[in-house]
């Protein structure tokens, strides 16, 4: 299904256009005798295309759905049309004039007519979920669309994450027996949970998992609802046992959806089982192949095993369909930074200007500044973005103080370095009592105090971080504690410590610990400054010399 235009006079309605395309879909993708390409895979194609063949070959499909709403105050129009790809002719086309409060009808009403002209056999249960009726209330509903929209944005900002719990917090406020909004409602409070989009409380989690239990009570055979129960105990609680056995039956009933077997790949990595990572992203792709979170997901499992060249190649597929996208050329830049190649690294950086919503692709920048030796220049703007970001966003603030600092270091402002690891402990250290067991959290308060001189507080917080998320329980970011407390080791040169703890993890899989970069590489040991002290030692110059493939 490509956009659907939207022609209402008022432009704010084009959320009420997608999410309509969006529901009409969704029907359509209970259906396992079709295959459908999820939403994200056609987001980026024009309503009405010139090339539909083309497109058509792209997607791997054989027929195109074409549509368009008009919305005015209550009346709705809704026009689609089934277009078989390789002729260009229609197979299916009609108009519908509607009152709001028939959208549903309309909904189900086409999701069934293309089913019917595509030959497909629907199940019961499937001829049940495309005509159930989510909510009686169109307030509540409105409200679920706008909450929708904001969940099929790109990168998950802040100001994303925000506006979608919003919107879906209203939907089911005007109506709490809503329980695909309450199950959505979850999926982006986990989400945000894990991903730190918002701050990472006990009381974010607790709302993710009543949202999920809601969803469940009021539709137990609900797709939707069994993902955000999955959802939740992989990103709240690590529970991964639980949360494949919950996805496992999501994927039975929503066999369309590509974030399911997506899911089920994070929770396969975040297990150390990368080859079935592997697999359940390319399931994942199958059925939504120009989705770039999904292809950027599929990115970030190569950047964990330093498989730099499938990187570049799968970003590049990103950019095929977003070019110029920040995030993904400084995660282009992360990985030439890791293979050593700070001069591709460096012009895949030049051009960028990140804004305070783009602080990764930021910090990324600040870390060429420093593995180059000349952080001076980039001072001046990691002062300027501190004045523009939200107060309210402490752990944001802190760890771009912390880079300030580490690059006024390197730069030889012992002073100006001093004040901003102060700055970075008072916005960390509020924090503690909300997020005290959140191990990034721990990470960053001990290279703050790293950063101070601290010792015993540097390396208190680096013991604690290890043990809140130690590697047995999670292969991608269990090492990063291990990282902290070498590069905490060597400051205070506690050698032999620190290069055991190099020694551990150069050869694991893993998410960079710094953030804005690779994990450990014989490159980034050669260029960071932070391992100066350790360049004469034998065993450190093995680890620096060698540039063997992480273990898979």
């Amino acid at each position: 299904m490509l956009p659907f235009d939207n022609l209402s006079a008022e432009t704010a309605n084009a959320y009420f256009a997608d999410g309509i395309q969006d529901e009409i879909l969704t029907r359509l993708a209970n259906i396992s005798d079709l295959r459908v390409i999820s939403r994200t895979s056609t987001e980026h194609y024009k309503s009405t295309p010139q090339n539909l063949r083309e497109i058509a070959k792209q997607l791997g499909v054989a027929y195109v759905v074409e549509g368009s709403v008009q919305k005015s105050g209550d009346a709705v129009r809704v026009n689609v049309q089934l277009i078989k790809a390789e002729t260009d002719t229609h197979v299916w086309a009609e108009i519908f004039d509607r009152k709001l409060t028939d959208i549903f009808a309309v909904e189900s009403e086409v999701a069934k007519t293309i089913a019917e002209q595509l030959s497909a056999q629907l199940t019961g249960r499937e001829q049940q979920a495309i005509s159930t009726k989510p909510t009686e209330n169109l307030e509540a509903y409105d409200n679920y669309l706008r909450g929708l929209a904001y969940t099929l944005k790109t990168v998950p900002t802040q100001a994303n994450a925000t506006n979608a719990q919003k919107y879906f917090r209203q939907a089911v406020t005007l109506d709490p027996k809503f329980a695909l909004a309450w199950a959505m409602l979850s999926i982006v409070d986990a989400r945000n949970y894990l991903t730190e989009a918002l701050e990472p409380t006990d009381a974010l989690r607790e709302d993710a998992r009543k949202a999920a239990e809601t969803a469940l009570a009021l539709q137990p055979k609900l797709g939707e609802a069994i993902w955000a129960k999955g959802f939740y105990h992989y990103a709240c609680l690590k529970d991964y046992e639980t949360a494949m056995n919950y996805l496992e039956r999501a994927r039975h009933l929503l066999p369309n959806n590509s974030r399911i077997p997506e899911s089920m790949a994070y929770v396969e990595r975040r297990r150390g089982q990368w080859e079935k990572s592997e697999q359940y992203l390319n399931e994942a792709e199958r059925v939504d192949p120009r989705n770039v979170a999904l292809l950027t997901g599929h990115a970030e499992n190569y950047l964990c095993q330093r498989r730099f060249p499938e990187v570049l190649q799968k970003l590049d597929q990103v950019l095929n369909i977003i070019p110029d996208d920040t995030d993904t050329i400084a995660m282009k830049a992360k990985a030439a930074q890791g293979q050593g190649d700070l001069a591709l690294a460096a012009s895949l950086l030049a051009p960028l200007r990140p804004d305070v919503d783009d602080v990764g692709a930021f910090e990324t920048q600040i870390y060429q500044a420093i593995l180059e030796r000349r952080p001076r220049e980039i001072i001046p703007r990691a002062q300027q973005l501190l004045t523009k970001s939200n107060p309210a966003h402490g752990s944001l603030n802190g760890d771009l103080c912390l880079w300030l600092g580490w690059a006024q270091e390197v730069a030889g402002d012992a002073a100006g370095a001093h004040e901003s690891f102060l700055r970075a402990q008072r916005e960390l250290e509020k924090l503690l009592p909300e997020l005290g067991g959140g191990y990034g959290l721990l990470d960053d308060l001990a290279l703050v105090y790293m950063g101070l001189g601290d010792k015993s507080k540097a390396l208190a917080f680096a013991e604690r971080a290890m043990n809140a998320n130690p590697i047995e329980k999670d292969a991608v970011r269990g090492p990063l504690p291990v990282e902290v407390f070498a590069r905490v080791c060597t400051r205070f040169e506690e050698t032999e410590r620190a290069l055991s703890s190099l020694e551990k993890i150069v050869a694991l899989p893993y998410d960079g610990a710094m953030g804005a970069s690779a994990p450990l590489t014989p490159a980034l040991l050669r260029l960071d400054p932070m391992f100066d002290s350790l360049r004469n030692n034998p065993r450190f110059q093995k680890l620096a010399k060698s540039d063997r493939p992480a273990r898979r």
